[in-house]
């Protein structure tokens, strides 16, 4: 029976997991979300990895402390120890006996009952000490200290484990890790975490009009920039990408890649080809092989998304268009991935803010708009169409219009979702 830290490799996804319920036509984009998030799961071995390299990687499974934290009793101050409830009314004097108490150096022994101690900050409290007060209220001389009274019981320490009580769950299954955690499990006791391997994704731009940037371009040809954009992507959302380079509209070339990727990678994400002309091979291919379904989803800019596996590795099929291409890999893609790679479906954070424009919208489609946030208004780009690259890298974020029919004048709220609220 195999143990929590041997690497295992998840089975492939079935061929339908895509499938859409029958007589299914336009899909609203919550449905779509939903769907994603019953039918994906974890694509990616787990193995043991030293806390020291874990930062990004995936919890396998929860994180139980293996030490309280703190450990003992200890002082948050430099200052004095004693027993509370020796001291009297008014003004307290009280001997002080020899030693200190030092962070790793604690005293040896206990300390009488109406007598107080040297501790320093950080240091365990020795016995017979439950509260402590600041060297700066203290007047000391004659191997004695004194000062005022009304300091409460407990002042100035830290319980043993009243952050982290050994046993303790402290990071849960499918947390990306970060500094901070790192911090936590070596705190207590951690050297080892069980994590997913990282999630390969390769990316697959297809189409014959695309050259590579940089090289002579005649007039029916663009640069490609889908595969840089969604490299980069891939890589910022904490997975890795696999670069497959650009496939032409011919179906035996990227049936051969699509078979490279699959032997490559994880998942794989493809943009152009995704809808159902002539020259959409994705699509054709994913047919083919049974494992196709096109999500024509209720979504501006975007429609269709082609989805499937292909000798087990999901696929995504995006848009052509770089617009579309981007939205659409941050509204279902981004999640979709990060349960492939074993973490949590994660919804961004948006905030009500309000318009800097106007605009009448009609029901039928959820829409996304580029946009950015200045002295306090969500201001949207010029143009809407989803040809205008530029306002990709002029927005910080999109504006979400809702499925049903708005009418927004400047001042009105709107959802604003950061960029930074898909990548974080």
């Amino acid at each position: 029976m195999s143990g929590p830290s041997d690497p295992l490799t998840p089975p492939p996804l079935r061929n339908d997991c895509f499938a859409l319920p029958a007589g299914t036509n336009w899909t609203p984009v919550d449905d779509a979300l939903a769907m994603l998030r019953a039918r994906l799961r974890p694509v990616v071995a787990t193995r043991p990895c030293d806390l020291h390299a874990a930062l990004g990687r995936v919890l396998a499974e929860p994180l139980r402390a293996l030490r309280s934290n703190p450990p003992t009793a200890n002082t948050a101050v430099d200052g004095y120890g004693f027993a509370h409830a020796s001291l009297g009314q008014g003004d307290i004097i009280l001997p002080l006996i020899e030693g200190r108490s030092a962070a790793g150096v604690p005293f040896a022994g206990d300390v009488p009952a109406g007598h107080a101690v040297r501790v320093l900050t950080g240091a365990a409290l020795p016995g017979g000490v439950d509260t402590v007060i600041l060297q700066e209220d203290v007047t000391c001389g004659d191997a004695r200290i004194a000062f005022r009274s009304g300091i409460k019981p407990g002042a100035n320490t830290r319980k043993a484990g009243e952050d982290v009580t050994r046993g303790d769950i402290i990071l849960p299954a499918g947390r990306r890790l970060t500094p901070a955690d790192l911090a936590l499990s070596a705190a207590t006791g951690l050297a080892t975490v069980n994590v997913h391997a990282p999630l390969r994704v390769a990316v697959i731009s297809t189409g014959d009009e695309l050259i590579e940037p940089g090289e002579p371009a005649q007039d029916a040809q663009i640069y490609d920039a889908n595969r840089p954009m969604l490299l980069g992507l891939i890589r910022q959302l904490g997975h890795l990408p696999v670069d497959m380079g650009r496939a032409p509209d011919d179906r035996e070339t990227l049936r051969d890649t699509f078979d490279r990727a699959a032997a490559t990678a994880d998942a794989i994400l493809t943009s152009g080809g995704a809808s159902s002309g002539d020259e959409d091979h994705v699509s054709a291919l994913l047919n083919e092989s049974g494992a196709m379904s096109e999500w024509r989803i209720a979504l501006k800019p975007g429609r269709p998304l082609a989805l499937g596996t292909w000798k087990g590795a999901p696929i995504f099929g995006l848009p052509g268009n770089p617009v579309a291409a981007l939205v659409c890999s941050l509204i279902f893609v981004r999640p979709a991935l990060s349960l492939l790679a074993g973490s949590d479906w994660s919804s961004p954070q948006g905030y009500d803010l309000p318009a800097a424009f106007s605009k009448s919208k009609k029901p039928g489609r959820r829409e996304f708009l580029r946009a950015r946030l200045r002295g306090g208004q969500v201001e949207v780009f010029a143009s809407e169409g989803s040809g205008r690259i530029s306002g990709l890298s002029w927005a910080d974020g999109l504006v979400e219009l809702g499925d049903g029919a708005q009418t927004i004048a400047p001042g009105d709220p709107v959802r604003y979702i950061p960029f930074s609220s898909f990548t974080g």
